[in-house]
């Protein structure tokens, strides 16, 4: 009987969780994940681990947290643990060449776009915020480059029309666990033949920044409708109203024929709909800075003279 492969997990956010969790309660539990250091949050600044680190600790498997795997203390650690089998999922750095070739059956990534499509670190956000209909899960081979291997499996699903960012990272996360653990069999008793991608039909998912959140209004109804849903939960979609902060949190685009200034808050003061570079949104739910998330309704009956008001007109 062939002994297990030894494997090792590399992951940090909550996307990474659906796979790890797959991979404890499979054949290929892993030795030990390599996770990102604990990191500052919330309002109190609080020392956090990340989600993998977590889940490993329920179930009391060790996790390695180099702040930077290229460093020989890293590497040497890594190497002795001396795994068969690598898997990525969302694990925030880059891994070395000297990493990479030290497992027998190479390093496994879960990827939440169809590659080439999406390659990068926001693959989720980009394919909302571009009007993607589909997108879906990819098992490939890790290389010395960002998201360029070889293709094992892939799965699509739809992109739901008014599904965020959160809500379809984690449809994303438990169908890459899925497949994942549908691929590795496979893989290891060589029935699987890898697929180069196509770099000529590769596009790019830049790391989102904080200030990318900010909501223009002078776009289209449509397109503020999906940076919305795309920068919800992180870094949030932002305006301003007067001095104060905005988060708005849900909303619809609508067709309807404006001709107030973009920004303008219109309709009956009951409902939040505002004027755009084309049609109008209307707000589902939004948030004050430091205040609790509220609908529509809610923060209307709270606000005074809320019609004829124009969002975003502090912003800088």
């Amino acid at each position: 009987m062939t002994d297990p492969a030894r494997v090792l997990f590399y992951g940090s956010p909550d996307f990474a969780v659906p796979s790890l969790r797959a991979l404890i309660d499979s054949p290929y539990r892993p030795v030990a994940v390599v996770t990102q250091p604990d990191a500052r949050a919330g309002r109190g600044r609080t020392l956090s681990p990340p989600p993998v680190k977590q889940l490993a600790a329920a179930h009391g498997i060790p996790a390695l947290q180099p702040a930077r795997l290229r460093d020989r203390a890293a590497i040497a650690q890594i190497t002795s643990l001396r795994p068969d089998l690598q898997i990525v999922a969302a694990y925030g750095q880059l891994i070395p060449t000297s990493i990479l070739e030290l497992p027998k059956h190479g390093t496994l990534n879960v990827h939440a776009s169809l590659l080439p499509r999406w390659r990068g670190a926001s693959p989720i956000s980009a394919a909302i915020l571009h009007g993607d209909s589909e997108t879906g899960v990819t098992i490939m081979l890790v290389d010395e480059t960002e998201d360029t291997g070889d293709i094992l499996r892939q799965r699509p699903t739809p992109i739901g029309v008014n599904e965020s960012a959160s809500q379809l990272s984690e449809h994303l996360a438990d169908m890459g666990a899925q497949l994942l653990l549908e691929t590795i069999p496979d893989w290891l008793n060589g029935s699987i033949s890898p697929v180069p991608q196509d770099s000529t039909q590769a596009t790019r998912a830049r790391r989102v920044k904080k200030q990318q959140g900010r909501i223009d209004w002078t776009a289209s109804a449509d397109q503020i409708a999906r940076h919305i849903r795309a920068y919800t939960p992180w870094p949030g979609a932002t305006t301003t109203l007067g001095t104060t902060s905005i988060r708005v949190v849900e909303a619809i685009s609508t067709d309807i024929s404006v001709s107030d200034m973009p920004g303008s808050i219109i309709g009956d003061g009951e409902t939040i709909s505002v004027a755009t570079g084309s049609g109008a949104l209307e707000i589902k739910r939004l948030q004050r800075a430091g205040k609790r998330e509220l609908s529509a309704e809610e923060f209307s009956r709270g606000t005074r003279d809320l019609v004829g008001q124009r969002l975003g007109s502090s912003d800088a």
